[in-house]
C-alpha cells in the first residue's frame, strides 16, 4: 500500500509525525477513510475512534473534537484530545462513566450539567472501547 505523510497535533504537543498507509476518524458527519492520493479535503471531527495504519500494523485511538485537513497528499489531523489505546488509564474512563451517570441521574442537574454530563458519558464510554482494542 502506498503511504502518505501523516502529522497528528493535539493542544499538548505533537502525537506522530510520519507516513502512514490509511487512516480512518470520525467527522460530524459520519466516519472518513483517507489513503494516498485523497483529494484535498477539511473537515471537522465528531467523537470517536480513530485508526491509522503504519507499516502494516493497526493503530486505535480516541480521537476527539478538532479538525482534519488533507492538502496536496499531505494529511494533518488537529484534534482536540487525541489518545493511543495504549495510553488510555481504563480506571479514569470509568470513574467519569460514573461521574457522569449520577449527574444525569439526579433530577435536580441543570440543563448545563446535564450536556456536559453526556458529552462526558460518551468520551469515558470512547476511550472504554478503544483501550479493549489493545
Amino acid at each position: 500500500m502506498t503511504n502518505f505523510p501523516l502529522k497528528i497535533v493535539t493542544p499538548s504537543g505533537l502525537v506522530y509525525d510520519g507516513e502512514a498507509e490509511k487512516l480512518i476518524v470520525r467527522t460530524t458527519t459520519g466516519d472518513v477513510a483517507i489513503l494516498a492520493r485523497h483529494i484535498n479535503y477539511v473537515a471537522p471531527l465528531g467523537m470517536g475512534q480513530a485508526s491509522v495504519t503504519i507499516r502494516g500494523e493497526k493503530r486505535h485511538a480516541a480521537c476527539i473534537g478538532g479538525m482534519v485537513t488533507v492538502m496536496n497528499g499531505a494529511v494533518t489531523l488537529v484534534p482536540t484530545t487525541f489518545e493511543w489505546a495504549e495510553d488510555i488509564d481504563v480506571a479514569r474512563a470509568e470513574h467519569s462513566e460514573q461521574r457522569a451517570k449520577t449527574v444525569l441521574e439526579n433530577k435536580d442537574a441543570s440543563e448545563t450539567d446535564l450536556k456536559l454530563a453526556e458529552a462526558r458519558l460518551k468520551r469515558a464510554l470512547i476511550r472504554q472501547s478503544v483501550a479493549a482494542q489493545k
